[in-house]
């Protein structure tokens, strides 16, 4: 795994560039680039972007707070779940992303998981992010095609 690298942003996003090992069914883990984003616009969740820049992306987003607290313990209950390793890889988060046709293990860099969460809470506060949803536009997008 590479630490983090910090990538576009603005100041009302981050994007936090790494590479991560990917193990799927029984296979050897595979160094894919990645990266962590995170925008005012939806201050729940975070995404997680998976794949090489010069192919298409698959993304899987998820609570902001279910990677936080996958950092101190096992969090999640769904098609993601996120714990510290403390064997192998202590240096690592491990992700499992579910699906029916089967099961990811990422094992991203705690450093960059870290380093995202940091500058993520630095621009929307946990506990703040009700301040930063445009009720108005969720709104209009629920009643989208309704007369």
């Amino acid at each position: 795994m590479r630490h983090p690298s910090s990538g576009a942003a603005d100041k009302s996003s981050i994007v936090v560039r790494t590479t991560i090992l990917v193990t799927v069914a029984a296979e050897r883990p595979v160094p894919l680039p990645a990266e962590l984003r995170y925008t005012v616009t939806d201050p729940y969740a975070v995404c997680l972007s998976l794949g090489a820049p010069s192919a298409p992306s698959v993304d899987w987003v998820f609570a902001r707070s279910l990677l936080a607290d996958g950092l101190r313990g096992l969090a999640g209950a769904g098609d993601v779940v996120v714990f510290p390793r403390r064997r192998c890889r202590p240096a690592a988060v491990r992700v499992l992303l579910m699906t029916r046709k089967g099961t990811a293990v990422l094992d991203v860099a705690t450093a960059a998981v870290t380093d995202f969460l940091r500058r993520a809470d630095a621009l929307v506060p946990p506990g703040t992010e009700t301040h930063h949803i445009d009720l108005d536009r969720v709104a209009e997008q629920l009643t989208a095609g309704r007369e």
